[in-house]
């Protein structure tokens, strides 16, 4: 009883309390058109009910739940209603749509929280959208977001390459600035594709994506030690090096700025052989009839590796011609009186043999000196000789055709017999471009059984007599003009004393007719008198030394240009080819000594910024190096001028030069030409701007492609330095008078990519403007034409001409190298060759004495080093120590290098210089090297030889 009354005043207790909200009306957005419902609970509550914007919400639209609480037995009382978006849509207040709940109980009323009700949205677009970058390693990393509008407003997360960006997982990362991403310290890791994602409860929103690359700028490593000097004799250079890779750039990182070479030049004693003294008096004979001499390795001591004197430094000898007589004595009576009577025989004898010996001496004496005398009249008549004189002096060039047989190059002029071992004749093929002037019959039609009388010094210096019949027989069939018809070894022998080897058509020029270019090709028979061929317009050249080819010896010797797509590259895309590939044979040439071959190139070479080797094509035809240029080898030797380069080689085969850049001051020379003709309407005018390697053979292409077009030079071509930068090249057409003449819109400017123009090759490029005029009455153009490098050097070609001019001599074309050749029209001259003394700019004979004076080696110092030194060849001289006369071969390399220079006061002015420092040595020997030196400078005919 007395529990029951508690309980009863508890509840009674209880229910007289206000309500407590046991559960309030949260927040809620509308998604879409999806009703919210809005909640409320309390205890102890006899009613609930919702008020929304200060208005009651009828009971209808409540939803009552009540119950009991076990524990305290108080009534809970739990209301819900639904809100829809229509209600939202239509509320217009100052506040956003609100709800609270108002509970009674006996004591009075509570009211809840007031509830936000909203619509929830999301807009598309991004207020600010991560925007990609370029940061360098340990450099901070800020990419910004802000994300799009929206109710509730959107969360943002990051996704590096699509993977969540998480900054609890690593501390260098910070997420919550303000919706940025913060990398401290930037990592190579942290290179990606970053996106900024926004979401809420509505739509998820993914920004554009940022590429962050972090880069790492190059360093320079420590220099190498110094390298060897690369000479073991004369001046040379030795370098040392460092690379880039401290660290190494990248992800596009700048490259190191500066030289990744360092040179240096060094100077190494040259080796110098030991020469022996002369012999000492002989000594007093001895008790053995013997006497002895002696001489010492020092007239001149070798020194720097040189070799020692061959033979020995003792010689005996005896003292009475063999006739002395050994007896030895026994103690004997018989034998001693034996002894006694031989003594007094040889006595006689010894007296007979002396006087004999003496005689015989005397007679070698005298033929010693007969022999001598004879020798040196030789030399003297060699001199004078005036062949020789106008021989060193004669330029190599051809005198115009005159009237008469257009074939002929002059065909008034009589062969020139005083003069043993020359040829000269050129060989024109008629150009495919132009319309045939001779019928094709009478080039092509097979010709009778031919007996030709020969009466020129060429049969001569084949060594075939002055009067010697060549019998052949025309082949039955036709050849394609410049295709010379291969000859066995059958038939094939000129006159009867010396062997023809004739060389056969190579696969690489039948190639070049396949494909319709004309190939770059000369060729000529050389005997021991040696000669020059030169490829016209090419600036290709090959010069055979006097004597290279073995006496009683003929060779058809040829040099040709490759014009098909080199392949001498590697395939690391690092090398430029920087000269045309020139093969000269035939392959089974067989040279006693060096030729001289002359090849252009279009590097510049004023500064140490190329590594340019010389690479050589193999029988598999790949490529291998033969040589650095500024390295030392004994293979061959390479002398690189500024537009050619002078390679003594003894291998036939085909040969090309090709470069790698060592810095962006790298370049090589452009030659730009600009050619115009009107077009059919007469209305449209088309210039055309080339931009080709400064190589000759290569501008001749272009000439024989406009010519074929009908196009004119519009200004005298010109040279622009390209550099390896990697900026592209621009060509743009500038001051056109606007009156006169129209161009279309947006084609004044084109443009060449870099790796267009560095890797030409020989290939021109080629852009065109088309302009068109107003009247037919307008007849004068000018303009300019820009041609630029980016960031670069730049070139104007100055456009004036008058479209009625009539059609250019391309023979006068200014640029395009010519020889003094006159070719008949429609015609090529293509082959140029010159056998014999007049193929050489110093005489035969002062060339012999020449080598003669400075191949031995002798204590004043005056040898071939010296020669070389005063002559500017300084490097690489153990090649020459090589070879079995080196001044021979130093006297080749000038010749080369001084081909289109007729004169000779360089080599007179070194020989002079040489004389006057060992003029107080003057011997006999001297006396002739230095009337040689008056031969050159005074050019005379007829000198007499000095008394010494």
């Amino acid at each position: 009883y007395f529990q029951r009354q508690r309980s009863r005043d508890g509840l009674s207790a209880m229910s007289g309390t206000l309500p407590h909200f046991l559960q309030e009306p949260d927040d809620a957005y509308i998604v879409k058109s999806n009703p919210i419902k809005l909640r409320c609970r309390a205890r102890p509550a006899l009613q609930i009910f919702f008020k929304c914007n200060g208005e009651w919400v009828h009971q209808n639209q409540h939803t009552s739940l009540e119950h009991t609480e076990l524990g305290t037995g108080l009534k809970i009382r739990e209301v819900m209603i639904n809100v829809s978006r229509q209600q939202v849509e239509d509320f217009h207040g100052p506040e956003d749509y609100w709800c609270l709940c108002v509970a009674w109980s006996h004591l009075g009323t509570s009211k809840s929280r007031k509830a936000t009700v909203r619509i929830a949205y999301l807009r598309k677009n991004f207020e600010q959208e991560p925007q990609g970058m370029e940061v360098p390693i340990n450099g901070m990393i800020v990419l910004h977001c802000r994300p799009p509008e929206g109710v509730p407003a959107a969360e943002v997360e990051w996704l590096k390459n699509e993977e969540l960006v998480s900054s609890l997982e690593d501390l260098n990362i910070d997420t919550r600035a303000d919706h940025n991403l913060i990398i401290n310290e930037a990592r190579l890791s942290d290179s990606g594709n970053y996106t900024c994602l926004a979401s809420n409860i509505v739509a998820r929103r993914r920004s554009a994506t940022a590429t962050v690359i972090v880069f790492v700028n190059g360093g320079w490593s420590s220099w190498t030690d110094w390298s060897e000097c690369n000479v073991r004799c004369g001046r040379g250079v030795q370098k040392r090096t460092r690379t880039c890779t401290n660290p190494a750039p990248l992800n596009g990182g700048a490259f190191c700025e500066g030289m990744s070479v360092q040179k240096s030049t060094c100077t190494s004693p040259c080796p110098v052989d030991g020469g022996w003294a002369e012999w000492t008096m002989w000594s007093v004979c001895s008790s053995e009839c013997e006497r002895q001499r002696t001489r010492e390795c020092t007239d001149p001591e070798p020194k720097h590796g040189g070799r020692l004197c061959d033979g020995a430094a003792l010689d005996t000898d005896n003292c009475t011609g063999d006739l002395c007589i050994q007896v030895i004595v026994y103690f004997s009576s018989n034998v001693f009186s034996l002894f006694l009577a031989d003594m007094e025989s040889s006595n006689d004898v010894a007296l007979y043999s002396g006087l004999a010996a003496g005689l015989v001496t005397v007679v070698v004496l005298i033929i010693a000196v007969t022999l001598y005398r004879r020798n040196q009249s030789e030399y003297g008549v060699d001199v004078i000789d005036s062949s020789a004189l106008t021989g060193g002096f004669q330029s190599f060039s051809f005198k115009s055709a005159r009237q008469g047989n257009p074939l002929l190059m002059n065909s008034s002029m009589q062969p020139d017999l005083t003069v043993s071992r020359t040829y000269t004749g050129p060989i024109c093929y008629p150009d495919s471009m132009e319309k045939e002037l001779i019928p094709e019959p009478a080039l092509f039609d097979p010709l009778p059984d031919l007996k030709v009388k020969v009466h020129s010094s060429f049969m001569v210096s084949l060594g075939v007599s002055e009067r010697a019949e060549y019998h052949a027989k025309a082949p039955s069939q036709t050849f394609p003009r410049g295709v010379v018809q291969e000859i066995g070894g059958g038939g094939g022998t000129l006159g009867g004393r010396g062997k023809s080897q004739l060389a056969p058509i190579q696969p690489a020029l039948v190639s070049s007719m396949m494909t319709g270019k004309r190939p770059l090709r000369t060729s000529g028979v050389f005997g021991h008198g040696g000669g020059r061929l030169v490829v016209p317009n090419a600036g290709v050249s090959l010069l055979v030394p006097h004597g290279a080819i073995e006496e009683d010896t003929t060779w058809e010797l040829y040099v040709s240009i490759t014009q098909q797509d080199s392949s001498a590259l590697s395939d690391e895309g690092q090398e430029i080819l920087l000269s045309p590939e020139v093969t000269y044979g035939p392959p089974g040439l067989t040279l006693s000594c060096p030729v001289a071959l002359t090849v252009a190139h279009c590097a510049d070479v004023s500064s140490e910024d190329w590594n340019i080797k010389l690479k050589r094509q193999t029988q598999d035809n790949s490529w291998e190096d033969v040589m650095t240029v500024e390295e030392e080898s004994t293979s061959c030797y390479c002398l690189l001028d500024t537009q050619c380069c002078h390679l003594l080689v003894e291998r036939p085969g085909c040969y090309a030069l090709v470069g790698e850049a060592l810095t962006q001051a790298a370049g090589k020379r452009l030659r730009l030409a600009a050619f115009g003709n009107m077009e059919p309407n007469f209305l449209n005018y088309s210039i055309r701007v080339y931009c080709v390697d400064d190589m000759p053979h290569a501008f001749q292409e272009v000439v024989s492609v406009e010519r074929s077009r009908g196009g004119r030079l519009l200004e005298e071509p010109k040279t622009l330095l390209f550099r390896a930068n990697s900026f592209s090249l621009q060509v743009s057409i500038q001051d056109i008078p606007q009156f006169l003449w129209s161009i279309k819109p947006f084609t004044t400017c084109q443009e060449f990519s870099f790796s267009q123009v560095w890797c030409s090759s020989q290939s021109p490029l080629q852009c065109a403007f088309s302009l068109e005029r107003y009247s037919p009455a307008a007849n004068q153009l000018s303009c300019k034409i820009s041609v630029r490098q980016v960031k670069g050097h730049e070139q104007i070609l100055q456009v004036y001409t008058t479209i009625a001019e009539p059609r250019v001599d391309y023979s006068t074309i200014a640029g395009f190298i010519t020889l003094n050749v006159s070719c008949p029209p429609g015609l090529d001259c293509t082959i140029t060759s010159q056998t014999g003394s007049r193929a050489f700019k110093i005489p035969l004979s002062i060339r012999q004495r020449i080598c003669a004076t400075f191949d031995t080696a002798n204590a004043k110092g005056k040898d071939w080093q010296l020669l070389a030194q005063k002559l500017h060849i300084d490097r690489n001289l153990g090649y020459f120590a090589c070879q079995t006369s080196p001044s021979a071969v130093i006297l080749s390399l000038w010749e080369a290098q001084h081909q289109e220079r007729g004169d000779l006061d360089s080599l007179a002015s070194a020989l002079e210089e040489i004389s006057k420092v060992q003029s107080k040595h003057s011997t006999t020997k001297d006396c002739g090297y230095a009337f040689a030196i008056v031969c050159f400078r005074e050019g005379k005919q007829k000198l007499k030889q000095p008394k010494c």
